[in-house]
């Protein structure tokens, strides 16, 4: 067996949570204190340095550095704790909090329509946060449903600031010398995308009025195939109008979003700060009947911020007996009742590994194939697709396992007469 590897003597990395084109996110354990776990990101300086068009790992390491060293000087309690930052060799390493609960992008798939409420509680806590960043003059430049995560108790926690002070903001924008853009383009504002002056504040709050948009509808402002498509959309066409796709949205909520989704800087909210207390108030007014004592409500840290949480609660199923569980069941060919226990089992799987950690993935394949084993299509196609979808984003589409679970998406459509 490999032994895991260790960053500078300390850092022991435990699993991986996530990849992307700059690098990969790790679950972790400080040694030094006592085995505190931790979420560790990993850069590799050469493809950064590329990326941002600087050509000079070297330099890019040391502006790293130096603003993972500001960032972590923004206290907030809906930005991710950062522990520490280095280099290991040819990568960058940002040690921070390892928070969890469930990424928006996943919150609002399970919870389809999203109640404006909790739409509204995300967006209040999202620019309280904005706030504090803006405050010491950081823009985030990638804000999106992914880098957001919603807390057992409700608190949103934004992700990934140390990532965002690594370009400068005198760079066009992201959009680079070679061509290549940094961000999401989905939530990325006009400006930013089309590069030749500095990137401000109002950047981030064309994002969040982006993911306001899509909670509040279910769909993005814009799609198209590809990024010019998108940056064509967003400088010359205006989002369907949410008031008709939400007809139960109080009164200024959806001005509000199209207002945040301007196309001219000037034109959005001055201010993340100044967004703050009129969204609060919205929840105020009509969220006593809202918040509950169950998991992942945002509304709960507005209505009731220091009540313990969980004031009371049923105990979590324990998973190590539950895959046991499992396993004798999937022996005996018990298979409906392996689908039940794994409807119950993943949810907490979740919350305790991440929804990209092998654990969680295997028990959402065993899952899918249980469900189509047992003649579910219906049930058995989201998970099919999803598992599909995230494994073509990392492995490519012709791996045999992504193959594999095309093929089981289209016997699935084929049943259900799609």
């Amino acid at each position: 067996m490999t032994a895991p590897r260790v960053l500078v003597g300390r850092y022991e990395l435990t699993e991986p949570l996530g990849k992307g084109g700059m690098g990969e996110v790790w679950s972790g354990r400080d040694t030094a204190l006592g085995g505190r776990r931790v979420a560790v990101k990993l850069l590799h300086a050469d493809r950064l340095a590329a990326a941002s068009g600087s050509g000079d790992p070297e330099s890019l390491r040391h502006r790293f550095l130096r603003e993972c060293r500001a960032t972590a000087r923004v206290d907030h309690p809906g930005l991710v704790v950062v522990h520490d930052a280095g280099a290991d060799g040819a990568e960058l390493f940002l040690v921070m909090q390892l928070v969890e609960g469930s990424d928006l992008a996943d919150h609002l798939a399970e919870h389809d329509p999203y109640p404006w409420q909790w739409a509204v509680a995300v967006l209040a806590q999202l620019a309280s946060a904005l706030a504090a960043v803006h405050a010491v003059g950081i823009v985030h430049r990638d804000l999106k449903p992914g880098n957001v995560m919603v807390r057992p108790d409700g608190r949103t926690t934004v992700l990934d600031l140390g990532i965002a002070a690594v370009t400068d903001e005198t760079d066009e924008a992201r959009l680079t010398r070679t061509g290549t853009l940094l961000g999401t383009p989905v939530y990325m504002a006009p400006e930013q995308a089309v590069g030749g002056s500095p990137v401000g504040p109002a950047a981030d709050l064309y994002a969040l009025g982006a993911i306001g948009y899509e909670l509040l509808a279910g769909r993005v402002p814009f799609t198209a195939p590809g990024a010019a498509g998108l940056l064509y959309k967003k400088l010359h066409e205006e989002p369907a109008p949410l008031a008709g796709l939400r007809p139960d949205l109080p009164a200024g909520l959806a001005d509000l979003i199209h207002r945040l989704l301007a196309k001219d800087p000037a034109a959005r909210p001055q201010s993340a700060a100044g967004l703050f207390a009129p969204l609060a108030a919205l929840v105020s007014r009509t969220g006593a009947a809202t918040v509950a004592d169950t998991p992942l409500d945002p509304t709960r840290p507005l209505l009731r911020p220091l009540d313990p949480w969980p004031p009371s609660r049923a105990p979590e199923p324990d998973l190590a007996a539950s895959l046991g569980e499992i396993k004798q069941l999937l022996a005996q060919g018990r298979y409906p009742e392996v689908a039940a226990l794994l409807r119950r089992t993943l949810p907490v799987a979740v919350l305790r590994f991440g929804e990209t950690s092998p654990v969680v993935r295997t028990l959402r394949k065993q899952y899918a194939a249980t469900l189509l084993d047992t003649a579910q299509y219906d049930l058995a196609l989201p998970e099919i697709q999803r598992l599909a979808d995230d494994l073509t984003a990392e492995r490519g589409p012709y791996d045999p396992l992504v193959l594999q679970l095309r093929a089981d998406e289209q016997l699935c459509l084929r049943h259900l007469g799609r």
